[in-house]
């Protein structure tokens, strides 16, 4: 249970991450989505084919995990005595690894605290971030004990975030301009305030189909009664997460 949790909390803290701070840096999400519905064409939505196409993506993802690692603090023991920088450090002593600073050493990266996803275009192994052999870099941790999920994880969140910069035009309600980036502790560091964002289907101008579309009745199983009220655009929403989650 342990395992299936971090899977699903820390995944989706990272979406959350990635779409916060696109909102944020509006001249990142319109070139992200061109790439995407570039590489797509006449398709109507992503598959994994698709994701060896889509290089921006990568480095959208690589910036968000330097940034907001789900796991900050990465707990370790150590199997020997050792000097470190002039303290002893006996055998057996728990220690933290502060993944969150590494990320956002001042010595190790320009303008550490932006959101600059073109710092790694000239990266050749763009999954050296799942590796944990960069340590500059450690969003999974390293070494024999790193997250064996890590493959998995990053596979989902870019289909999840390719797919929903693909369908949906995002924006914030009541005419807000940025989102509060405080974070919040937990299993997941994740936003402390909930992300409430607009989404806006999509239309192909050479299909003239429009992502997100409610499907008709009897396409599926039903996601519940659609109660009067309820935006259509959150509807088709439902629907459209419905599709690629079933």
């Amino acid at each position: 249970m342990n395992m299936y949790v971090g899977r699903i909390d820390t995944t989706f803290a990272s979406l959350e991450w990635a779409m916060a701070e696109l909102i944020n840096h509006p001249d990142e999400m319109p070139r992200l989505q061109e790439e995407i519905r570039a590489a797509v064409r006449d398709d109507d939505h992503i598959i994994e084919d698709h994701l060896n196409k889509l290089h921006y993506l990568k480095l959208v993802i690589k910036e968000t995990l330097r940034l907001h690692p789900p796991v900050p603090l990465v707990p370790r023991e150590t199997v020997e005595d050792a000097e470190l920088l002039g303290y002893h450090v006996p055998a057996r002593t728990r220690i933290l690894v502060n993944v969150w600073a590494i990320g956002r050493e001042p010595t190790t990266w320009e303008r550490a605290e932006e959101f600059l996803p073109e710092r790694f275009a000239e990266d050749v192994d763009m999954d050296q971030y799942m590796l944990g052999q960069d340590f500059t870099l450690l969003p999974f941790g390293a070494g024999r004990r790193g997250c064996p999920g890590a493959g998995f994880a990053m596979a989902s969140v870019e289909l999840v975030l390719a797919n929903l910069l693909y369908h949906f035009n995002w924006s914030l309600p009541g005419g807000a301009s940025m989102v509060n980036m405080d974070e919040q502790g937990g299993l997941a560091v994740r936003l402390k305030k909930t992300l409430h964002l607009v989404a806006m289907p999509w239309c192909s101008k050479t299909t003239h189909a429009c992502s997100g579309q409610r499907p008709q009745q009897n396409s599926g199983p039903s996601l519940g009664p659609q109660r009067a009220g309820v935006p259509q655009d959150v509807l088709r929403l439902r629907c459209w997460l419905h599709s690629i989650f079933s």
